[in-house]
């Protein structure tokens, strides 16, 4: 049992920087934006509110103001008036109204106080007709010349008590223009007033980022330990709000995965203790056994066939057991981390032509060795790598075998173990490296009954007997002692190809290496 990586840290950090980053600026945009819609809200109503008061309260001067001078001046004017009495009573009041322009109208006379003012296109027909009509005290607020102008008008009735008119209108224009900069300055003023509103909002979307977010970075930083496998990284929990109550969440699975955690490494841990213990124990009886069968083999040819035949067969089981328990002891140290590489200086091609010999299969494998290609490696190792994939391929491939070492880099070197048998389906070549993983009985051409493709190379005296099933494991643990790894894959023209891919290290590397540790 091995315990996996947990996942990317590096995908995890960059994953929680755009997260709290994101969640920044989104804060920072939506206080900004909030507090540009109130501001401008505010400077709208403002101004209407503003503008409205300061017309109604001019169009209530000018009302109140024409109606006091009208009633004093008009008084003493004897109707109907002339030209000239018509022209002194706008005069007379006009006197009390400032720089208003008073225009007295009755029937086809017209009078106007600035005899040098244009009014024909400041008094509209609208108000003239509502004037006429007798209702009291009409106003309008109209453009002239591009500028804002407020004319009230009214008639003026006789003081008789009937209120019957006289025929006699007034109308007075008011300047608005002051009106209009007094508006447009405090428009302004609101409106400037509006940049520091947003800084400050801007401002405060930062500082309150900054303590929303802080939980968050620090479960961020939390995580990413985690997954780097600091079971031990924990967050503190701070108040009782949403950020608390998901950072006691985290703690409590980081809790919980700690405890599972250590669980299965003693459990782990166990099951390394149970195997080697077992494999230990086993080899004192397997010596008798191996003594007894080795007896028993020798003197198979005078004994009745159907005891040769036992005999035989105890010996070969009692060899495969042996090499099963070899196999498990070897596993056991990989998997407890005891094993330590002896790495030398090496000629890759010399070691794999004497695998093959040691084993006879020289003549019937083909190799294509790239010589001088020397490395600092562990023979022994090299030669379990060799011995286990070409005793593989001669097991359950088809002939020709062909044994491949090249050096496509300047810092890799290849070795390839080809076949031409039926191959491996997509299945068992993901599966070709698990512990005692059992292909097809299809690819298995010397046991009938199917046999381990990820099963132990033969034997050292060369016999192509089934193996223990780990040969294909412990041949990949190798070569990752090494920093390097085993793939398969199959052949365009049929079989299957395994591939070793080991970092060149060179000769001179390991002398510099040397030269460093003795100074």
């Amino acid at each position: 049992m091995r315990r996996r990586d947990a996942g990317k840290p590096g995908a995890v950090r960059r994953g929680s920087r755009r997260l709290v980053g994101g969640l920044r600026v989104r804060l920072v945009v939506t206080f900004v934006l909030v507090a540009l819609v109130s501001a401008v809200t505010a400077t709208a109503l403002a101004y209407r509110d503003a503008r409205t008061a300061v017309l109604q309260r001019t169009q209530n001067a000018a009302v109140d103001d024409l109606r006091e001078r009208v009633a004093a001046v008009g008084a003493g004017l004897d109707l109907p008036p002339d030209q000239r009495s018509l022209s002194r009573f706008a005069a007379k009041v006009s006197e009390g109204m400032g720089a208003r322009i008073v225009v007295a109208r009755h029937q086809d006379l017209t009078a106007v106080s600035d005899g040098y003012a244009d009014t024909e296109g400041r008094i509209t027909a609208e108000l003239r007709a509502a004037v006429r009509s007798g209702d009291g005290a009409r106003f309008q607020r109209v453009q002239w010349r591009g500028d804002p102008y407020l004319v009230v008008g009214t008639p003026v009735t006789y003081a008789d008590g009937d209120r019957r008119t006289s025929g006699l209108e007034v109308f007075v224009i008011t300047d608005l223009r002051a009106e209009r900069d007094d508006t447009a300055a405090l428009l302004d003023s609101v409106r400037t007033g509006t940049v520091p509103v947003v800084v400050l909002a801007a401002l405060l979307a930062l500082l309150a980022a900054g303590t929303v977010l802080r939980p968050v970075r620090k479960l961020g930083r939390a995580t990413r330990e985690l997954a780097a496998g600091d079971l031990g990284s924990r967050v503190a929990v701070r108040g009782h709000d949403e950020l608390a109550d998901l950072a006691r969440t985290f703690n409590e699975t980081a809790d919980a995965l700690q405890a599972s955690d250590a669980e299965l490494r003693a459990q782990e841990a166990k099951a390394r203790r149970f195997v080697a213990d077992v494999s230990h124990e086993l080899r004192t009886p397997l010596a008798a056994m191996t003594m007894v069968a080795t007896v028993l083999e020798e003197d198979a040819d005078q004994l009745p066939p159907d005891a040769a035949h036992a005999a035989r067969t105890v010996g070969a089981e009692t060899a495969r057991l042996s090499r099963l328990v070899e196999d498990l002891m070897e596993i056991s140290r990989f998997d407890a981390g005891a094993i330590r590489l002896d790495a030398t200086v090496t000629d890759l091609a010399d070691t794999v032509r004497a695998s093959l010999a040691l084993r006879g299969w020289t003549d019937r494998v083909t190799v294509e060795l790239r010589e001088d290609v020397r490395a600092v490696v562990d023979r022994r190792r090299i030669d379990v790598i060799v011995a286990n994939l070409v005793g593989n391929a001669l097991r359950h491939g088809a002939p020709p075998v062909t044994v491949t070492l090249a050096a496509p880099g300047g810092d890799r070197v290849t070795l390839e173990v080809a076949d031409r048998g039926p191959g491996l389906p997509p299945e068992a070549r993901e599966r070709v490296f698990d512990r005692f993983y059992k292909a097809d009985a299809a690819r298995t051409r010397s046991t009938p009954e199917g046999g381990y493709r990820g099963g132990g190379g033969p034997g050292e005296d060369g016999s192509l007997g089934q193996g223990s099933g780990l040969g294909m494991a412990i041949a990949l643990e190798n070569a990752r002692l090494h920093g390097g790894t085993i793939e398969v894959a199959e052949r365009p023209e049929g079989g299957a190809v395994f591939t070793l891919r080991l970092p060149l290290r060179h000769p001179e590397e390991e002398e510099e290496e040397e030269g460093e540790g003795d100074g």
